[in-house]
């Protein structure tokens, strides 16, 4: 059992995710976080950081059977995570955030409300009435937000799924079932979606499009027949791009710099790390050898301390700091999205991710002169 690759997983992602969650417990996120980076983007900053800290945490929160040193940490970050989401929505809080003005803030009420989908007990089905009321009223309140027709679509679907979660009832089936429908027609083959009509060669089939409209075909599937059929295709195209994901790990754990939000780091293995959590990997691929590309990834990005300033703020690029990389609509926050890699860490410690002893990812079969199965393309 591979306990050592696990807590390293875990401690990296305590590591990235502390900062941001210990001072916004203390109502002092907004003052303690470094705003300087791009800062016409500071009044965004916080809730970037927050929800895209809890989209990566969320699993392993929801998590049962855990044991030991790890069970005692789960649950304190249990709830220091419900504390969080009181000072985020609680209008008196120093730190309550902006849900709803400019653009951004849908984002990440959108990244916010992935997080609750995926702990529904632990998150959503934890807070107190004030908190469960305060918070629900800020994912309202993004509504004002419209949504640009691109993966922007999922954002405001994914805040309907959080009112959802929460047992409200006056979630929005449209804008749900407008953006299950939409994208199935920017389908573009082999696993791939175009970012609307026009395909873009970067990773937010990764960061944004396919996990979340995995989750929400998954979720909305009883709308009708007609969403019974869609879920059965996103699940299988997501499967086949968990699989090119995969085949992207080089041998040294490097991986093509393409596209836009390259600062998001490992972040663009997302849709690989939720086949791996949600047991959809296509058959080619072994769990373990998910597990050892994916901390291959992982480390060849860690190792590099400039990835942190000298107060455990996450810095931009992907090898250490790397301003230059930063597109104009990213600041700290924005850089929390890494935490996504991390999703299997929801599995048991008995599970094959876990369990199964170590193996070579597919480059490096193929560079070691090894044999490999490939799997031929999809529709």
């Amino acid at each position: 059992m591979k306990n050592t690759t696990r807590k390293e997983w875990l401690n990296s992602l305590l590591c990235i995710v502390t900062p941001v969650l210990q001072a916004l417990e203390k109502e002092e996120l907004k003052k303690t976080m470094p705003l300087d980076f791009h800062g016409e983007r500071a009044p965004f900053a916080p809730l970037e950081a927050f929800g895209r800290s809890m989209l990566g945490l969320a699993p392993w929160l929801e998590a049962e059977g855990l044991e030991g040193e790890e069970k005692e940490l789960q649950e304190t970050y249990r709830s220091l995570a419900v504390r969080c989401i009181d000072k985020a929505t609680d209008p008196e809080s120093a730190d309550f955030m902006i849900f709803n003005e400019g653009g951004q803030p849908l984002v990440d009420t959108a990244f916010l409300c992935h997080a609750l989908v995926r702990a529904p007990r632990q998150l959503a089905g934890s807070l107190p009435e004030r908190v469960h009321r305060n918070l629900a009223a800020a994912l309202r309140s993004s509504r004002q937000i419209v949504a640009c027709n691109s993966n922007w679509i999922f954002f405001s679907a994914m805040v309907e799924a959080g009112l959802y979660v929460l047992g409200e009832k006056d979630y929005d089936k449209m804008r749900i079932a407008y953006a299950l429908r939409v994208f199935d027609g920017w389908y573009k083959g082999d696993g791939v979606y175009g970012d609307g009509e026009m395909f873009h060669w970067d990773y937010y089939n990764s960061f944004v499009i396919q996990p979340m409209y995995l989750d929400l075909a998954e979720m909305f599937v009883n709308l009708g027949e007609e969403f019974r059929e869609l879920e059965k295709r996103v699940a299988i195209r997501a499967a086949r791009y968990a699989s090119v994901l995969e085949r992207m790990i080089a041998p040294d754990g490097s991986y093509p710099i393409l596209g836009r939000s390259i600062c998001y780091r490992f972040g663009a293995f997302q849709m690989l790390s939720q086949a791996a959590l949600e047991h959809r990997l296509e058959g080619s691929l072994e769990p373990a050898q998910v597990r050892c590309a994916l901390t291959a990834v992982i480390r060849r990005c860690m190792e590099n301390q400039e990835m942190f300033d000298q107060n455990g703020w996450l810095q931009p690029g992907v090898c250490g700091c790397q301003p230059e990389l930063a597109e104009g609509y990213i600041n700290v926050g924005s850089l929390y999205l890494c935490s996504a890699v991390f999703l299997p860490l929801g599995l048991p410690v008995s599970d094959p991710f876990w369990a199964d002893e170590d193996a070579d990812w597919t480059s490096r079969k193929v560079w070691s002169g090894g044999h490999v199965q490939i799997d031929h393309a999809i529709d």
